[in-house]
């Protein structure tokens, strides 16, 4: 059981999730995954990683590598780990003297971070929001992925990049995801675990195992854990 596949059993027995049985939980992090439940099955994959959507391929003849070794990967454009690589792309040959990111980065732009990018960009600095745009429309190809492939009802997103920064995450994938979709757009909101999520994700299946109750088996496990709102 991978952390986001443990996660959206999280959520839908302590979060957001509660009653929903389309869920898609989303990290945007060092790295970036999903799980998912499916008509109240939790798809967990003959090797426990289902569905590894940091890896869907946003561009194969793209500059940018992730770390897996495939050439533009989802994950290679906006986890937490590679925004800077992005930025450095968008920004190759271009002077940002006087910006924030500069600054930031003391001139050195192999020393960027994406904190630093969010940052700059929270305060406003055009170079960091262009980033931060661009990272945004990738998201939504991303997000418009998911819900063309699993039709959730509810998307929730955590991880450090989105819990850190959830207007400049979500405004953007709001902003352009609909172009993107054949299915309906469902809600799509930052998750209310926070960064417990996959702790209360190992909680489940702790309580599970327990009782002898199967990790797929969400109906049954969803008994264990009904609380009032």
């Amino acid at each position: 059981m991978n952390d986001c596949n443990a996660a959206v059993l999280g959520e839908q027995a302590f979060g957001a999730g509660r009653g929903v049985a389309n869920l898609f939980y989303v990290t945007l992090s060092t790295g970036l995954g999903g799980g998912a439940i499916v008509d109240g099955h939790l798809l967990n994959g003959k090797d426990g990683n289902a569905p590894e959507i940091g890896h869907v391929t946003i561009d194969p003849n793209s500059e940018l590598v992730c770390g897996c070794g495939c050439r533009g990967h989802w994950e290679a454009y906006c986890s937490g780990a590679n925004i800077p690589n992005l930025a450095r792309l968008i920004l190759r040959g271009r002077s940002i003297v006087g910006s924030l990111l500069h600054d930031t980065a003391g001139g050195d732009m192999s020393g960027l971070t994406a904190e630093a990018i969010y940052s700059a960009a929270s305060m406003g600095d055009p170079t960091a929001v262009e980033i931060v745009e661009e990272v945004g429309r990738v998201n939504a190809v991303g997000f418009g992925d998911i819900v063309n492939a699993f039709d959730p009802e509810l998307i929730t997103v955590g991880g450090s990049v989105a819990l850190n920064n959830p207007e400049l995450v979500l405004r953007p994938i709001m902003a352009g995801i609909d172009r993107h979709l054949i299915n309906r757009r469902p809600e799509i909101r930052v998750t209310p675990l926070g960064e417990d999520i996959v702790l209360y994700g190992g909680l489940v299946l702790a309580i599970m195992a327990k009782r002898g109750v199967s990790a797929t088996d969400i109906p049954t496990a969803l008994g264990l854990f009904s609380r009032p709102s």
